[in-house]
């Protein structure tokens, strides 16, 4: 069975466009309370983002829910990791998610968890997608699912995150945090300020419109400023539900995903802790695989989209990976990709080696790399499969020999391939890029 609205992450859209409607949300929580509920008294925790339209996903889902017989507890704003973690300790049966994670405010999805706090799988998704497509049935007046809030679930997550530092303090470190308008505004600052740390916050002021905008992961200037302002040690830069994280050292340069999985693996790699590969995506840069593969440790490229390191992680046994784009897993620490724990592990690290961040990162060489999108008209199989580019790409890997590497794929979200070309040197890696975009666009004739 084909996935008609289950993407790589949940269930996104255009608020008001299919599938982000009222109805559709109401219908989803029904269908996900039928196949995650499973008996009477079942229960799932509801938790959202800052944007404006989270109020109405909300209450259409806990109607959803309570149509199909199930509890609805209601978290308010908390990031998404913390839905995972809380679902696994309060004992529910699933745990739910209303954000568009990095998207503007106009934006919105839903993504589920299991009783485990891990996403699930496709077979769950797909059972949930099965029943979208039955009518929808109420069950009997006093099997109705009740609904209610739960205040104390931010302190729960702060504790955790705290619990999942192992270092004694973050005194007399000076951190900014960029929580980007979204769900970490609250617990973010608080998790650093209560470990000891003198914090300056920014993007702590959601007004439901302002989620991403200008701040946050995706938009580094003002969290630069602050950092070289405040003189700070460090920045620190979530997105709108937390979950992904990226950094910037006390020179304002910017810590992408990366580095920040070279720190993780070099630091459990230093203390023993280190057996199972590191997993990456195929956009990783290649400086980081020489450096993990240096440290003497497998590496292992995934699909892009944190679900697929997550399952190369359970295949191999392994414990750390992550995403160029600030997707950072550690299993040993929590279930699921969590910016917080990641910045707390990076802290850590810097803590225990007594070193800046600027040369933590130092052992790791990032090569040049050069992305171009090209627009395509018909099928991407069609044009990654033509000849003419087949060939064009054979030459440039054996042009570039170790030195380089090249990927070309197609968009999950837009007609586009993605020509992307690693290098050692700039003007090298450019060309190539340009070459290949070139031959992607003469395909297309």
């Amino acid at each position: 069975m084909s996935r008609k609205y289950f993407g790589t992450d949940g269930v996104r859209g255009r608020v008001g466009q299919t599938p982000m409607t009222p109805e559709f949300a109401l219908k989803l929580g029904w269908a996900a309370g039928c196949v995650l509920g499973g008996s009477a008294g079942a229960r799932v925790l509801i938790g959202k983002d800052t944007r404006r339209s989270g109020y109405l996903f909300e209450s259409a889902l806990e109607a959803g829910f309570a149509a199909a017989g199930v509890e609805s507890d209601l978290l308010g704003p908390l990031p998404t990791p913390a839905v995972a973690y809380l679902t696994r300790a309060l004992r529910a049966q699933a745990g739910v998610v209303i954000s568009a994670s990095h998207n503007p405010h106009y934006d919105n999805g839903v993504k589920f968890f299991g009783a485990d706090g891990s996403k699930l799988g496709d077979e769950l998704e797909l059972q949930i997608e099965s029943m979208l497509e039955q009518p929808m049935v109420c069950v009997a007046p006093e099997l109705l699912g009740r609904a209610k809030r739960i205040d104390d679930c931010g302190g729960r997550y702060i504790e955790f995150c705290k619990g999942t530092f192992g270092e004694r303090s973050l005194n007399g470190l000076r951190i900014v945090i960029d929580c980007a308008n979204g769900a970490a505004y609250k617990v973010g600052p608080a998790v650093l300020e209560e470990l000891g740390a003198e914090v300056k916050a920014i993007g702590v002021a959601p007004n439901g419109l302002n989620i991403n905008l200008d701040c946050g992961s995706t938009h580094l200037d003002a969290l630069k400023r602050a950092v070289l302002e405040f003189g700070a040690d460090v920045g620190i830069a979530l997105d709108g539900d937390a979950d992904r994280c990226l950094m910037i050292d006390a020179n304002g340069e910017l810590i992408d995903g990366d580095q920040i999985l070279f720190v993780l693996a070099q630091i459990r790699h230093q203390q023993g802790l280190l057996d199972a590969p590191v997993v990456g995506t195929v956009m990783s840069n290649l400086g980081l695989e020489q450096a993990i593969r240096a440290l003497g440790v497998e590496f292992i490229r995934a699909q892009v989209g944190d679900r697929h390191v997550m399952e190369q992680l359970k295949l191999v046994g392994g414990t750390l990976g992550g995403e160029t784009s600030g997707h950072t897993i550690c299993l040993d620490k929590t279930t699921t990709g969590d910016g917080m724990v990641a910045a707390l592990q990076v802290l850590a690290a810097m803590t225990r080696a007594k070193l800046p961040l600027a040369q933590l990162v130092g052992g790791m060489r990032k090569f040049p790399q050069v992305l171009i999108n090209v627009p395509i008209k018909g099928l991407a199989r069609d044009v990654l499969q033509h000849a003419d580019v087949g060939t064009a790409e054979a030459e440039v890997r054996r042009q570039l020999g170790s030195r380089g590497r090249t990927l070309l794929r197609a968009s999950g979200t837009e007609p586009l391939i993605r020509v992307m070309v690693e290098a050692q040197e700039p003007d090298e890696t450019l060309q190539a890029a340009e070459f290949l975009a070139a031959q992607v666009r003469a395909a297309c004739r």
